[in-house]
């Protein structure tokens, strides 16, 4: 799962990043207005935590243009400024939540994990989908009631399919999701398609079905009818 961590507090970005990473989350982040906005139209992510004082603008106008955009990407407001007016602006600008400056790592991870299981897994904590069964508070994988052991890069890719289910999902979006900004410095796609490779086989060996379809020249849809 990848977070943008839009906030002009080094000391703060970092220890939220620091946080997010011990749950397993790819965090990037941006400093200004203008960083902010360019990382917002060019990528996406299933989290975006936004602070509204931003060198250069106004983090208002950072929703705006996702919402011009009808962009997907949760947004958690994170600000110093608890005015009710902000508040009500930011979830009319479509906002999924509002959280005020100073507050606990671990009340931002359960609010940014609330956002991602909203939007992407329709408030379930538990995704089954036949013999295939996913808790994503546990973290684990159960295929015909028997654990599948993945790597952090094959669940988060798991994740990803599932949560974009029945939607052909690029190769270089793929790589976005996996490696964030490093993307745009790879030669190729070889890891992507490693990790792929050991996610089909790691399934298949345990009895799923094949949900993972190559659609050739194009990149992966995870089929569910």
């Amino acid at each position: 799962m990848k977070i943008l961590i839009i906030e002009d507090e080094p000391e703060l970005a970092q220890s939220i990043a620091e946080y997010l990473k011990s749950e397993n989350y790819l965090c990037e982040f941006a400093v200004t207005f203008s960083e902010a906005l360019e990382k917002v139209t060019t990528y996406e992510y299933n989290c975006i935590l936004l602070d509204l004082m931003l060198p250069g603008g106004d983090g208002m106008k950072i929703l705006e243009e996702l919402k011009k955009q009808d962009k997907q990407d949760g947004v958690i407001i994170i600000s110093a400024k608890n005015a009710l007016e902000d508040k009500i602006k930011g979830l009319h600008l479509g906002a999924d939540d509002y959280l005020a400056k100073p507050f606990h790592l671990s009340e931002l991870a359960a609010r940014i994990y609330s956002v991602i299981r909203r939007r992407q897994f329709t408030n379930a904590n538990v995704i089954q989908q036949n013999e295939l069964q996913i808790d994503l508070l546990a973290k684990t994988v159960l295929i015909h009631d028997k654990p599948v052991i993945l790597t952090k890069k094959e669940y988060d890719l798991l994740l990803y399919f599932i949560g974009n289910k029945n939607r052909v999902i690029s190769k270089n979006a793929l790589a976005e999701h996996l490696s964030g900004d490093f993307a745009d410095m790879l030669d190729n796609y070889d890891f992507v398609y490693a990790h792929i490779k050991n996610l089909k086989k790691k399934l298949t060996e345990a009895g799923c079905d094949n949900y993972l379809k190559t659609v050739y020249g194009t990149g992966y849809k995870w089929e569910n009818d």
